[in-house]
């Protein structure tokens, strides 16, 4: 299997459980490279372990794990960390570092290739798209909830790293920050060819996340376009837990016209 043909991420027959309680059970799902999955369901359903699954924060009791190739289910935790480097992860805790916000989002952008001039041009971007543009020089103690959210998200979004994994990454933004960030995971989708995993319960962002694309404009320059009639997107499905099970894994158009009790349940 070539490089590019080989999924960015991809579970095999993956089960887990705590205390006699079955949170997944045998699931199996790929994300192909620059290409998109929404995680939706119940609460408590096994969203976010998912995610901690795939950057080897827990070890299922059975099946396989695979970032870019490599099965992070069997490393050492030192292989993994060296994993995690190039992933951008946005969990429910935002941790950031002993460190200003923009020394936080300027981590590991060396590692990426960014000279000096790149990654300050880079740090600026983020820090304007996520609306802290006069905070860089704060350390974390001085932000507020808020605040800290949304320094984690740029610090996980800068560079565009080859995976990203999303934790309910809109969740107590303002709706323009929400946009501005919904619409940098798309340009990240669409043009740098990112892969992730995205959480959520808002159907408001399933629906924005699948109907929204960059395409070209008539001087070669990217612009956001909505989805029609003539377009429908294939880079992105909407993948659905209940039960410990993937009760569905589509383009979000099967979604809304399903006809299964339980996802009708779901986005009614």
């Amino acid at each position: 299997m070539t490089e590019t043909s080989t999924p960015a991420i991809e579970f095999r027959d993956v089960s887990l459980s705590f205390d006699n309680r079955v949170l997944l059970d045998a699931i199996s799902f790929v994300v192909p490279r620059g290409e998109m999955r929404i995680i939706i369901g119940p609460s408590n359903c096994g969203k976010s372990t998912v995610l901690r699954l795939a950057i080897g924060l827990l070890k299922p009791d059975d099946g396989q794990i695979f970032l870019n190739g490599q099965e992070v289910s069997a490393m050492r935790e030192e292989d993994l960390f060296q994993t995690r480097q190039r992933l951008g992860v946005v969990l429910q805790t935002d941790a950031l570092f002993s460190m200003t916000v923009a020394e936080n989002i300027a981590y590991r952008l060396p590692q990426l290739g960014l000279d000096e001039e790149a990654i300050e041009a880079e740090v600026r971007r983020v820090l304007n798209l996520v609306g802290l543009d006069d905070a860089g020089d704060l350390l974390p103690e001085a932000l507020s909830g808020g605040m800290s959210r949304r320094a984690a998200i740029a610090r996980a979004i800068a560079g565009s790293p080859e995976v990203m994994l999303y934790d309910s990454p809109c969740s107590g933004l303002d709706p323009i920050i929400s946009r501005r960030l919904m619409q940098e995971i798309i340009r990240q989708r669409d043009i740098s060819g990112v892969s992730s995993l995205y959480v959520t319960q808002n159907l408001d962002e399933v629906r924005y996340l699948c109907s929204h694309f960059y395409g070209s404009s008539d001087d070669h320059e990217p612009v956001l376009r909505k989805e029609d009639d003539e377009l429908c997107l294939t880079n992105t499905r909407v993948l659905m837990l209940k039960d410990a099970k993937i009760i569905f894994n589509r383009e979000d158009e099967f979604l809304w016209n399903s006809d299964n009790r339980e996802i009708r349940d779901f986005i009614s």
